[in-house]
């Protein structure tokens, strides 16, 4: 079934739409958790918060062509939450490590008042990555924002491990000359 059909079902609250969902995303969304929280049941708890916010969200919302995207971002703001909550980020080694790359390139935000800047340079990121190829943005969307290590970046890719870390390290560098081209470094 098509994005937009599932939509409709959610205006038109049928139960229906979350079952549809479960069968065509569920384990996309559930292996996106599990990179985050490392638990099963963890993972598994988010997915299904993730269905009760999707239902709470549509309408207003209305993600008719990118329902996947939409149900990703929910997900992963659960599952990150999911994790602060627990006390759990000083333990995995591996967020750290994701915000270690970043944060070279990109400041880190700490008051309330930097929050207008933080969505300036969201927005900056967006229109650097649109102007990049879509394989440079798919690779880089895939490590950010699905937490997925190179080494099943480089298989789903059919690229060396050592090929993505470069590639990587060259889009952030890019990133970073671009972020202050844009004076928001």
């Amino acid at each position: 079934m098509h994005d937009g059909e599932i939509v409709d079902l959610f205006f038109k609250r049928d139960e229906e739409a979350l079952r549809i969902v479960s069968e065509q995303y569920g384990k996309r969304l559930n292996r996106i958790s599990f990179r985050i929280t490392q638990d099963e049941q963890t993972a598994e708890e988010c997915v299904n918060d993730t269905y009760m916010e999707a239902w709470n969200r549509i309408p207003p919302s209305e993600p008719r062509y990118y329902l996947l995207a939409f149900l990703s971002k929910i997900i992963r703001a659960k599952s990150l939450n999911r994790c602060i909550y627990e006390h759990r980020l000083k333990r995995h080694a591996y967020i750290e490590e994701f915000s270690t790359e970043l944060e070279k390139c990109i400041p880190s935000k700490i008051s309330i008042e930097d929050e207008i800047e933080g969505k300036e340079i969201a927005a900056a990121i967006s229109r650097f990555l649109l102007m990049q190829s879509e394989e440079k943005r798919r690779v880089f969307v895939r490590r950010y924002f699905y937490l997925e290590n190179t080494a099943e970046i480089a298989s789903m890719f059919g690229f060396s491990d050592g090929k993505v870390r470069t590639m990587l390290s060259r889009t952030r560098q890019e990133l970073k000359l671009f972020l202050e081209k844009e004076e928001l470094l």
